[in-house]
């Protein structure tokens, strides 16, 4: 499907460069666009490569299992068809702690593994289930307690107080994430109250 998307969106491109005579204009973008697209993996390389040797660590030392259970709470909830203990919950578990922390890009190959991982316990193949589509809500209306790649931002461009802008970041997010979390509840079906059905631990 997403296939289909970007080529109409490149075909639409075409045609509208063709029709107002700015196919010049067209080119030079498309180039401009592959190079930032390999300045962007080249950049995220470093960041990928650390948070996924940390948590190969923090597994190796018991900490995901440790997290895991202790947000398994919350996480019963969430993600009901998540077994509790499994990989998918540790890697869950320390995707949520990068984005309370506002790690930005440091989430990104802990939220991948949650992923394949959710894949690899769903009956569904290719098809995505609730459980991931509440962990793409969790993960773009994230709650952050601390914006650390904001307040990095505003303090090298001259800010004076770089964190003052926690109790708007508060706000914003906890709203964001509580209209997320409600939509992806009542439109997959899976409504439940708090404490969670009994689930099935993994070996």
């Amino acid at each position: 499907m997403m296939n289909w998307v970007f080529v109409l969106m490149a075909a639409a491109a075409l045609a509208a460069g063709a029709l107002t005579g700015r196919m010049e204009q067209v080119s030079q973008a498309a180039m401009s666009s592959c190079g930032e697209a390999v300045e962007l993996v080249f950049s995220l390389l470093g960041m990928l490569c650390l948070w996924s040797g940390l948590m190969k660590v923090a597994e190796e030392a018991g900490l995901t299992a440790r997290l895991s259970r202790l947000l398994s709470p919350v996480l019963n909830w969430l993600f009901p068809g998540v077994r509790e203990g499994s990989p998918a919950a540790q890697a869950i578990s320390l995707n949520m702690a990068a984005n309370l922390l506002g790690l930005g890009n440091a989430a990104t190959p802990l939220g991948i593994t949650a992923v394949q991982e959710m894949k690899k316990e769903s009956p569904l193949g290719g098809t995505a289930t609730n459980d991931m589509a509440m962990f793409v809500v969790l993960n773009t209306a994230s709650l952050q307690l601390i914006p650390t790649t904001t307040a990095a931002m505003r303090l090298a461009t001259g800010a004076a107080q770089p964190l003052d802008i926690l109790p708007a970041v508060w706000v914003a997010s906890a709203l964001s994430l509580s209209a997320g979390v409600i939509a992806a509840k009542v439109l997959g079906g899976v409504v439940s109250p708090l404490g969670a059905p009994v689930r099935r631990h993994a070996r």
